[in-house]
This record gives C-alpha cells, sequence and structure tokens, in this order.
C-alpha cells in the first residue's frame, strides 16, 4: 500500500470506469492534493488494484469513500486490509462516517458501524424540459457574497464544516449553484458538478420541502435533455414524488453510517440530496 498521488489520476479514473462509477479526474484531483485527506492505493505488479479515500472535514469528521478493487483481485482480503490501515490512521478522529450499498453495509458492521438513515440514487437520462411553479422567489445563481452563508448553513445541515469542498463545486461548478434568499437570509441552496456518465445535482439544503423542491426544478431547468442523477434523503417522499413524475427512477441505495458514536449528526431534517457517496 502507498499513498496516491496526483499522477495516479488515470489509473484512479480506470477503477471507477470498470464499475461504471460516474466520478471524474477532478473528483480525484481534489480529494488526492489536500495533504490532510488519506488517500491511499494497493499496488501489485506497478499497477494499481485498490483505493480507498478517508476526507478530513475540520479534524472532526472522516469520511470514507472510494472504495474500489479490480475484479480479478476481489476475494484476497484486499479491501479489509486498506480499510483496517485507514481506521488505524483515523483513530485520533471524534466521528468516522460513509455512504454504503447494500453488500457494504453488511461489511461496515463488522467495523462497528451503524445505520443512520437512508438514501435512494435516482436517475434520468434524458431529463426534460420542466414548468417552474409560480413562487414568491425564485432560486439565483451564488455568487462570492454568498457563499460565506451557505458554507455556515452547510455546517449545520451536514454536522461539521467542509468549506474546502462547498467552495470548490461553486467556483468549478458555478451555473450548477443556486441560493435562496428570503428576507436577506440564506434558506437553501443546491449545487451540482459534472459526471463521468450523470451530471449530479447535490447537495440540496432547504427550510421547507417547496423550497427543496423549487431549488431542485430550477437546477434540472439548466440540464434540459441531460442526464442528470440525484442522490435523495429516503424520509424525502415529496421531493422523490417529484422526481419520478418527470422521468427519474430509483437506481439503488446507500445507507449513511456511523463508527461506534456520531457526535455531529447535523439537522437531516433539512437536507433533501446528498453531494454523493464520496462527499458525503
Amino acid at each position: 500500500m502507498r499513498t496516491l498521488q496526483t499522477d495516479d489520476t488515470p489509473a484512479a479514473m480506470k477503477l471507477c470506469a470498470a464499475e461504471g462509477w460516474n466520478q471524474t479526474a477532478n473528483d480525484w484531483n481534489f480529494l488526492i492534493a489536500d495533504p490532510r485527506n488519506i488517500c491511499i492505493a494497493a499496488v501489485c505488479a506497478k499497477e494499481i488494484i485498490a483505493t480507498t479515500t478517508a476526507i478530513n472535514y475540520s479534524g472532526q469528521l472522516a469520511w470514507i469513500g472510494m472504495v474500489l478493487v479490480n475484479k480479478v483481485y476481489r476475494g484476497k482480503g484486499i479491501s479489509k486490509l486498506m480499510l483496517n490501515h485507514v481506521f488505524k490512521k483515523l483513530e485520533s478522529f471524534p466521528s468516522v462516517k460513509l455512504d454504503a450499498t447494500a453488500h457494504g453495509q453488511q461489511v461496515y458492521k463488522k467495523f462497528g458501524f451503524r445505520d443512520e438513515y437512508h438514501i435512494a440514487r435516482m436517475v434520468n437520462t434524458t431529463a426534460k424540459k420542466i414548468a417552474i411553479p409560480d413562487t414568491d422567489v425564485l432560486p439565483e445563481q451564488i455568487g462570492s457574497e454568498h457563499i460565506p452563508g451557505i458554507i455556515a448553513l452547510d455546517e449545520v445541515v451536514f454536522g461539521v464544516n467542509r468549506a474546502p469542498l462547498i467552495e470548490m463545486l461553486i467556483k468549478t461548478y458555478p451555473h450548477k449553484a443556486w441560493v435562496l434568499v428570503r428576507d436577506s437570509r440564506i434558506t437553501g441552496f443546491a449545487l451540482g458538478r459534472n459526471g463521468s456518465k450523470y451530471h449530479h445535482i447535490g447537495p440540496v439544503t432547504a427550510s421547507a420541502p417547496s423550497d427543496a423542491g423549487i431549488l431542485m426544478l430550477h437546477a434540472l431547468d439548466k440540464l434540459n435533455g441531460q442526464p442528470v442523477v440525484v442522490d435523495v434523503l429516503c424520509d424525502k417522499e415529496e421531493l422523490m414524488h417529484s422526481l419520478t413524475a418527470i422521468g427519474f427512477s430509483t437506481q439503488r441505495h446507500f445507507t449513511r453510517m456511523y463508527k461506534t458514536e456520531n457526535p455531529f449528526p447535523g439537522t437531516c431534517s433539512r437536507l433533501y440530496a446528498i453531494c454523493g457517496p464520496e462527499f458525503g
């Protein structure tokens, strides 16, 4: 095992492509470039055969993601070896979390992880033109003046500060970044990013289901005719029904899990769609 370097991004992307995952080189570069993150590779005969990452969110929460193993090398205990290595490095962290697939959920339970809530991955291969309902306030494109307030709101909702991620999403994908302001106060936002297969919308945070719907429809309106993926919390039934009505279908589910304790639960009642299982 060794630390992933930026030169390893093509090899990491190859592993993603083999699984049909949606990450881009930009996603990998963001993870690898920050020395506070833990990004490791398993190498055999000079070939990267597996990866695991752990994002350091403000020294409070470590977010596990990108657990990939080349199909040829599965069943040999490589992922268990890598996870044990990462968890040992994270012993000083107050909290460790991840979003697990149905198969991964059973694996992570053996490491002491517990279920927090469930998430549905909803996809639409050709987002249709959407009629945005009349509303007293429309989302506006995020400007630099909004960023501190959005970071603060995300911290309340997600549970810890993740300013580098929020800033990267807004600055890299400004035309996918929307904010809802009522009475000079930010009440919600929707961010997005490019993917190798789908445009990804999330995170989406709002103070009410109606505002979440407005933000989501506005974000989708800018992606007319293009494939889109959204990871929606399963208790947000109104939003899920709205997405189903315009052609989205549920592809699979994730379970948000925490290791041993959950000192930073955030305010999930205001979280409608996550940033993705690699980022939380």
